[in-house]
Order: structure tokens, then C-alpha cells, then sequence
């Protein structure tokens, strides 16, 4: 479910990089496409919540990034292939990821022992590292459950 919400957090944002306020995005093309009720209001849930928080979700303008982009060691693309390391870097020109979490994604692909890493994969990677933010100053007011939450 995770992958299915940065779907359309992905959809939301090159909305908004059109020019488009959240209110004037057309919905009915993520319900068209199969998304529900609750995995939409999820997104924008998350999306609201980090432009709350100062996240620079959507750069000023229409500026591109001015970092370089890793080159993957030989060992690491057998694994990763064009495909899946664009989908990870429009992740990071959409400000959704840092480098330091493209780093994070990267290790934990190549730790995994995937042979090849499928563009699915790589989107549940990408989901786990997005909604697993560290937020403990703020327990009770999150939209998922960290990897070390526990509930009694």
C-alpha cells in the first residue's frame, strides 16, 4: 500500500510543478486509475504534513538540482538497472529524497543480495525509506507506523 501512496505523491507533485494549487488537481485520474479514497487522502495527508513541517518539498521555481548525480559503482549496476536509478533519481529532483537517502536506499539494495532489482522493489524500498522518518517529538501525530514503533 505504502508504494501505491508515493504514487500518487509523485502524481501530486508534478501537478503542483504545473503550476496547479492541491485544490485544483483533478482526483478523478487517481480514482480512474484504481487508487481508493483513503490511499488519496493519505497522500496528501503526508504531503500536508511535510510542507507543515518546513520540508522543501517543492523547490522555488522550477529550479533543477545543482548537485551531481552519484555514478553507481560496476557492482551496483548489475543490480540496479538504468530504469530503476532514474525512477530513484526523479525521486530526488521532486524533493522527496536527499542524497544521504539515496545513499541509505542504495545500501540497502545491494545488502539485500537482489540478483536485479525490479522497478517494483525498488518503489517499496523507496516507500519504506520515505515513511520512516524520524518524527519522535511528535508520537501520536503520524500517518504510518515507524519500523521501531510498537504498539501495546
Amino acid at each position: 500500500m505504502q508504494e501505491r501512496i508515493v504514487e500518487i505523491i509523485v502524481y501530486l507533485i508534478h501537478e503542483m510543478h504545473a503550476d496547479k494549487r492541491l485544490g485544483e488537481i483533478d482526483l478523478r485520474v487517481l480514482s480512474d486509475k484504481g487508487y481508493t479514497q483513503n490511499e488519496i487522502s493519505t497522500a496528501f495527508s503526508w504531503l500536508l504534513d511535510k510542507i507543515h513541517l518546513g520540508d522543501n518539498i517543492l523547490p522555488a521555481g522550477r529550479r533543477r538540482s545543482q548537485h551531481s548525480h552519484r555514478v553507481l559503482h560496476d557492482a551496483e549496476r548489475n543490480v540496479i538497472t538504468a530504469e530503476v536509478y532514474g525512477y530513484l533519481l526523479e525521486m530526488r529532483e521532486l524533493g522527496l529524497l536527499d542524497d544521504m537517502e539515496i545513499e541509505l536506499i542504495i545500501d540497502r539494495i545491494m545488502m539485500a543480495g537482489f540478483g536485479s532489482v525490479t522497478i517494483v522493489e525498488m518503489k517499496s524500498v523507496v516507500a519504506s525509506v520515505m515513511f520512516d522518518y524520524d518524527d519522535s517529538n511528535r508520537i501520536g501525530s503520524r500517518l504510518m507506523l515507524n519500523s521501531k514503533d510498537t504498539i501495546h
